[in-house]
């Protein structure tokens, strides 16, 4: 695996494997990989001939008195991982790399609407940080395909509605969400999680798996079973951020009569925020 660090160095190696006729996927991540992140690559293995890793703990996406400077980062581990997953590229830039002028100077990209939902309202300009780096990212690697999990739902919803509205040549694919073997999606931040708290984390899967069997039968109108939802949450230790039953397409709030929905939820357990989503179609 060759690990670069310079944006030129990476184009120019682009440039070689297009000679060469070669496809090429591209997988970005924040680092401290884990059995999720492979799934990605081993998707992309198959939609491509190359797979190239960004490792990039993105300074835009963290708002004030969140977690940049203790976020996970392991990239000696990382990289023995995606060596062993197949992976051929691993771009692994610092910042100033990647943002050469002060944050407050950079040129950001904004997706409105989709950004000021669920996430996006408890974290303002987070998403204008992930889409925008995002943007940069695609630009700098120029795949023909990136693959992103489907556990951060509403970020996915964000990016494709970003390539699309900007015309961006590439196919951008969703990752079904990996699960502990207890049901807690997988995520860099469940290493906050004290032993206690461990042990309650897998209830908001629990709970999300409840809520989409009352909202399957529409017997209930929706706001109801979502109170219910956020009122067993709270008696079970979670501090909800959102509960929500919205339309897939649009991620807005959905009907008795929508089809194709998907639950999204949000929760602190301590001081760890976690998100799951469960899509009904």
């Amino acid at each position: 695996m060759e690990t670069i660090q310079q944006i030129a160095s990476l184009r120019n190696a682009v440039r070689t494997l297009r000679a060469a006729g070669k496809t090429l996927a591209l997988v970005p991540t924040m680092g401290n990989l884990h059995e999720g992140h492979i799934d990605l690559v081993r998707a992309a293995r198959e939609q491509a001939d190359v797979v190239a890793v960004s490792i990039f703990v993105n300074p835009m996406q963290f708002g004030a008195n969140e977690d940049l400077d203790s976020y996970p980062r392991t990239p000696e581990a990382d990289a023995q991982k995606l060596v062993a997953a197949g992976v051929s590229m691993l771009f692994l830039p610092g910042v100033e790399e990647i943002y050469p002028v002060p944050l407050e100077e950079q040129t950001g990209v904004e997706v409105p609407g989709l950004s000021d939902l669920y996430c996006g309202a408890s974290r303002p300009g987070h998403f204008r940080g992930v889409a925008t780096v995002v943007c940069k990212l695609l630009n700098i690697v120029q795949p023909d395909s990136a693959f992103f999990g489907e556990k951060d739902y509403q970020q996915l919803a964000i990016i494709r509605r970003m390539a699309s509205d900007l015309c961006l040549p590439v196919e951008i694919h969703g990752v079904p969400i990996r699960r502990e073997a207890d049901g807690l999606a997988m995520s860099s931040r469940n290493g906050y999680l004290s032993a206690e708290q461990r042990a309650l984390a897998p209830r908001l899967y629990r709970e999300l798996q409840q809520l989409a069997a009352a909202v399957s039968t529409r017997e209930q109108a929706f706001p109801a079973l979502i109170a219910a939802t956020r009122e067993r949450l709270e008696q079970n230790g979670f501090k909800p951020d959102y509960v929500a039953v919205c339309r897939q397409a649009d991620l807005q709030p959905a009907g008795t009569g929508d089809k194709n929905l998907v639950i999204l939820a949000a929760a602190w357990l301590g001081k760890t925020r976690l998100i799951d989503n469960v899509t009904l179609p």
